[in-house]
């Protein structure tokens, strides 16, 4: 997989390089989550492979097409890791970009709230640590789109950068340089840290692919009302802002009750999504990645802005059903008969 910069870039470009996080997930359902100091009973556990750079290559794998696929990322020389490892084999994804790490393998613990169709997340970053700029200019893959994610949660590459402003930004600079589209997601926290970690990257960033809470911290307002309304105006102006702080192509926004995206152009669209009642979600860990695994298959193929958003959301939809964050990974064929049974 190795090749010289300058006939990596002579290439045609074709195919999705995720990296980032790569961890194991323990999902905990319970019925409602509880006041501190509190007990709530673990109905049920479910444990699986998560974060971005698993979710959004596992869910691309899952459409069953003919688009190369390559990971990248730092996980333990342990069980779990070797488990990863047998995974993207029998996915027939590209591992060369895997690093093996005298850490452990990630994982967090899922909360997963019935009552509210919502989850919390406790997490040990383990290996994904250590993922620095020389790990992932170390890919050298022929692909069109290199996705990196989550800013955040990538302590070395979160780290300043006196000429880039974190470590990040620098390897996405660098990244374009070698001929990659770059496309980031970012991890929903409860800190005050987005603007000074995500804006720095923005100007090398082609694809920002977020949801409305990360939208909401980078813009510096939230986009919903106070009775928890979703504020597409607000949404819009959101989008508008980080576009105009850098991102190259296209943003998109996406929620619960759909998605809205804005290219640098100025075209914009918005596509409802179509709502699973509570009773019917399993859980909803894994549902953002899957709307950007979509929307970046749709990217890649050079679909209509109004068609990567459904096939994202109709990504999502499949997700909901399923327990594990990436279990319910729908076949394209599948997405392109709901599009048509639902918005056409």
């Amino acid at each position: 997989m190795k090749r010289k910069k300058d006939d990596l870039l002579k290439q045609p470009r074709r195919g999705i390089v995720c990296a980032g996080n790569w961890l194991l997930d323990y999902v905990n359902f319970i019925p409602t989550y509880p006041e501190a100091g509190n007990l709530v009973t673990i109905e049920k556990l479910s444990t699986g492979f998560g974060g971005c750079a698993h979710n959004v290559v596992a869910d691309l794998a899952g459409l069953k097409t003919d688009l190369p696929l390559y990971a990248c990322g730092c996980i333990g020389s342990d069980s779990p890791g070797n488990d990863i490892m047998k995974l993207l084999l029998k996915l027939n994804i590209d591992a060369t970009g895997m690093e093996r790490t005298n850490q452990p393998t990630s994982y967090t613990q899922v909360m997963s709230d019935s009552s509210h169709a919502t989850r919390t997340f406790f997490h040990n970053r383990g290996a994904n640590a250590l993922l620095n700029v020389d790990h992932l200019m170390k890919v050298n893959a022929p692909a069109k789109i290199f996705h990196l994610g989550y800013l955040l949660l990538l302590d070395a590459l979160d780290a300043d950068d006196g000429q880039y402003g974190t470590r990040a930004a620098r390897a996405l600079h660098d990244l374009q340089q070698k001929g990659y589209l770059t496309s980031v997601d970012v991890v929903s926290e409860e800190s005050d840290r987005f603007r000074k970690i995500v804006l720095p990257s923005l100007r090398y960033i082609d694809y920002f692919i977020i949801n409305e809470v990360e939208a909401g911290k980078c813009f510096g307002y939230s986009l919903r009302s106070a009775d928890g309304k979703i504020l597409l105006p607000k949404v819009a102006e959101a989008a508008e802002f980080l576009i105009s702080h850098g991102v190259r192509r296209v943003c998109a926004i996406h929620f619960p009750e759909g998605g809205y995206a804005l290219t640098k152009e100025g075209e914009t669209r918005f596509v409802p999504s179509i709502r699973i009642p509570a009773s019917g979600i399993v859980s909803s860990v894994g549902a953002g990645d899957a709307f950007t695994a979509g929307m970046l298959y749709a990217l890649h193929e050079n679909y209509s802005l109004t068609q990567a958003l459904r096939i994202g959301a109709a990504s999502a939809y499949y997700n909901l059903k399923s327990p594990t964050s990436t279990g319910g990974a729908p076949r394209l064929t599948q997405i392109e008969e709901f599009i048509k049974t639902h918005y056409e």
